[in-house]
Order: structure tokens, then C-alpha cells, then sequence
């Protein structure tokens, strides 16, 4: 019967993708090493472990939007569910190194990219937790067997590689949903000030803000 461990060696910011991504690398091993896999259907859940992070003052005061003010987090700080992503493994005997496509946005209403957006460095503790379906020869057969829930691997991903990953697809640049109605408000204004960019239209906005403030 197949037992297979699970390790994430790496991160890295995936060059080349339609959309941000990370690219973890997934070493797989199996016990015994001669047993023969034909192949993996590989379920994962991908968590970020919040609670396993320590926080400085100015991380907390960005991370309000998310878990509360600091004095609540012993109710509120939990994990955050990142992606589900499925892969089949290729066939192999003792182990496999893959990669992991993991997706990112910059899209700042989800939980996620406010989480990222609000630290200023050093690691985020994730967690990978895995199912699927196992198919293995034994003598001539060909059978299968479930991955147990029970398996996982844990990883301390570098912050600023989520960075990266963004600026490798929108360099400088940060995404905000607006009602419809606020939209066309704001492409008026533009218009009627004669901007060429909505960039332009937001720090004119802010400015005449700055100066209305007694």
C-alpha cells in the first residue's frame, strides 16, 4: 500500500503565466521507494496559518479590515482559505518533484490580498492539505487508494514574493471594485476636467479634499 509524504522545498514568482502566479515546488515521496506509481489525482487546499505570525504595529492597523481591532484577535485572528487547486502527478518510483500553480490578485476586496497588502515583510506560515486518489501497481493490477486527509506539508512563504508575482503582470499599479453609479461620477469628472487618466482624476479628487480640510 502506497504512503505518501509531502514537502514544499520553494516559492518562486511564475514567469511566463496568462495571470499572477506562484510556483511552489512539491516534492512527493512514496514508502515503500520500489512500489511503482502510475499516477496522482492530487486535491489541495491551501490555508494561510494568520494566527502563526507575529505582527508589528503598523501590520495591525492595515489588518483591522480583516480580524477586528488587536484586542479582539484572540476571537477573530484565524486561518484564511487561499485556493483549491487539483493536478495529477505523473508516474513514478520513490519520488517526484512538481510544481504548484498557485493563483494571485491584486483584487483588494478579497481576503487575501488584504492580508498580503498589510504586511511589511518576512514570512507567511501556510499550510497544504491534501486528498485524492492514489493509482498503483500491485504484481499485474492496477489499483487505487485515497490520499488521507490526515496529509499535509507546511511552508513559511517569503511576503514579498506576492509582490513580485503582481508587479511581474501590473507594475505599480493596485485594482479597486466601484459601484457602477460611482464609476460613471468619476468618468464625468475626469472628462470634465479634461484628465487623461483616472489617475489623474483620484489625486484631483484627493487634493481638493486636502484643501477643503479646515
Amino acid at each position: 500500500m502506497p504512503d505518501l509524504s509531502f514537502e514544499i522545498r520553494g516559492a518562486e514568482a511564475l514567469c511566463g503565466a496568462a495571470s499572477p502566479t506562484i510556483a511552489l515546488q512539491l516534492d512527493i515521496a512514496n514508502s515503500p521507494a520500489e512500489q511503482a506509481i502510475q499516477t496522482v489525482v492530487l486535491n489541495c487546499q491551501i490555508q494561510i496559518e494568520a494566527p502563526r505570525r507575529r505582527y508589528g504595529e503598523a501590520e495591525q492597523a492595515r489588518l483591522r479590515d480583516l480580524f477586528g481591532e488587536p484586542e479582539r484577535w484572540p476571537q477573530t485572528l484565524r486561518p484564511l482559505h487561499w485556493a483549491n487547486l487539483t493536478t495529477t502527478v505523473p508516474g513514478f518510483a520513490g519520488s517526484v518533484g512538481i510544481k504548484l500553480a498557485l493563483p494571485c490578485t491584486f483584487d483588494i476586496n478579497l481576503g487575501v490580498t488584504k492580508y498580503f497588502y498589510a504586511l511589511d515583510g518576512g514570512t507567511v506560515p501556510i499550510a497544504l492539505l491534501f486528498s485524492g486518489t492514489i493509482f498503483y501497481q500491485s504484481g499485474e493490477r492496477l489499483q487505487a487508494t485515497p490520499i488521507p486527509w490526515s496529509s499535509e506539508a507546511r511552508f513559511d512563504l517569503p511576503a514579498g514574493i506576492w509582490i513580485r508575482c503582481i508587479d511581474l503582470h501590473h507594475p505599480n499599479t493596485a485594482w479597486l471594485e466601484l459601484r457602477r453609479d460611482n464609476f460613471d461620477r468619476l468618468y464625468e469628472f475626469k472628462m470634465r476636467h479634461g484628465l487623461a487618466t483616472f489617475d489623474e482624476a483620484v489625486e484631483r479628487m484627493l487634493a481638493n479634499a486636502a484643501e477643503a480640510v479646515p
